[in-house]
């Protein structure tokens, strides 16, 4: 077994490190708000601390799963940051889902202290986290990886190294494009479907066994046709993300006319009010167009 950190107790990362700690690891978590550090302790075991820094250190591998870009800088790089204390040899493994140019520049520093730097956001929501079953789409060097997967299959369903350092968080940016897609293709169709005067859930039935199928619509069509969205990936967290992939388009060429469209869309429903709705919430936007 493992000594472990976890930095970072949101609705992901509770979960996560509550898993390792079921393995019988050693862990010790952070998160800025100490009361979610203390609940987390109360209910499993290990300790807290009160700085990145003291939470990493001694560690073999510490995990971070943390807000973006600047929230990750704060907990490795700023004041009292987990890279000042780990030890040489150690990993540090990020499950945020960050920018590819955030995942390079803490492999550098990380090699340059000497330990490894895997960046590894995860797909699966919250239900995948507190089931132990999302998948976990790596980047960095093969040899350090290899040490860490076995730990990161206490919460993992899958999990592949995708190349090198950032390989990873461009990733997680093809899984977030085509999800925005499927769930605005899927509202479109749900929206078509009532306004045709068709049931729904005998459409979706039909066609969910077909070419159409999708996990989105799996385990959304039902949440959508009732209206109901309090719930779920939020709104906020799907145009931070695909805010990430229209900068790296940018960077790399890459057209993106679709998801800049839908990017818009959910610009709409956060003016609705729906910042913390379920992104299946487009359907919503589609309705009120309507009224």
């Amino acid at each position: 077994m493992a000594k472990l950190a976890f930095l970072g107790l949101g609705v992901m990362g509770y979960p996560m490190a509550g898993h390792l700690a079921a393995k019988g690891h050693d862990v010790c978590v952070y998160n800025r708000t100490a009361s979610k550090a203390e609940a987390w302790v109360a209910q499993h075991g290990g300790k807290f601390a009160t700085t990145p820094a003291e939470a990493a250190k001694n560690c073999e591998i510490v995990f971070a799963c943390v807000g973006n870009d600047d929230d990750l800088r704060v907990v490795t790089l700023g004041d009292a940051g987990a890279f000042a204390a780990m030890k040489k040899g150690s990993i540090f493994v990020d499950h945020t889902t960050a920018s590819a140019n955030i995942a390079r520049e803490l492999y550098a520093a990380a090699g340059n202290a000497g330990f490894d730097f895997i960046d590894a956001p995860v797909s699966g929501g919250q239900l995948g986290a507190e089931n132990g079953v999302l998948t976990v789409m790596c980047g960095g060097d093969s040899g350090p990886y290899e040490r860490a997967e076995p730990v990161i299959a206490a919460f993992a369903k899958s999990c592949k190294l995708m190349g090198e350092s950032g390989a990873g968080q461009l990733t997680k940016m093809v899984n977030q494009i085509c999800i925005a897609g499927l769930m605005q293709g899927l509202s479109e169709g749900l929206h078509f479907a009532d306004k045709a005067g068709l049931d729904g859930e005998r459409v979706v039935e039909v066609i969910s066994k077909g070419a159409a199928g999708s996990w989105q619509m799996e385990n959304r069509y039902r949440t959508m046709i009732a209206d109901e969205f309090d719930f779920g990936f939020a709104v906020d967290w799907m145009r931070k993300d695909l805010g990430i992939c229209l900068a790296e388009a940018n960077e790399n060429g890459a057209s993106l006319p679709g998801t800049a469209q839908i990017d818009q869309y959910y610009k709409d429903v956060q003016n609705m009010g729906g910042q913390r709705w379920d992104t299946s919430s487009l359907i919503r936007r589609l309705r009120k167009l309507d009224s």
